[in-house]
């Protein structure tokens, strides 16, 4: 079955939307885990992510120099890698929120 253009606008909606998400989680500086990430992104809106969609964005990320990681060690079981917001994702995210704010705006206007 074909998709229709509604669902192919609302995937790619929110493809676009998950770096402002992440950001915007990350900005009160508390680090988190991938799996703890997912979970705040389920909590705080509809979107499902996937680990597969989550830690390419994250490198992405880094490499951006939005976010930075470390490794920390677990009293049971496996290190966690855990993520937190640079100066540069910061000032990012509060950028990407007064654009998303005036787009609003905008399309409340119509």
């Amino acid at each position: 079955m074909e998709e229709n253009f509604t669902t192919k606008w609302i995937s790619q909606l929110k493809k676009g939307t998950l770096s402002f998400l992440v950001l915007s989680i990350l900005k009160d500086e508390k680090e988190y885990y991938g799996y703890d990430l997912i979970n705040e992104i389920k909590k705080k809106t509809s979107i499902d992510i996937a680990e597969g969609t989550l830690y390419p964005l994250m490198n992405r990320l880094k490499k951006e120099d939005l976010v930075a990681s470390q490794w920390v060690e677990q009293e049971s079981g496996i290190p966690r890698k855990y993520y937190k917001i640079t100066p540069l994702g910061l000032a990012t995210v509060t950028e990407m929120k007064n654009y998303w704010d005036n787009l609003n705006a905008t399309i409340n206007l119509i």
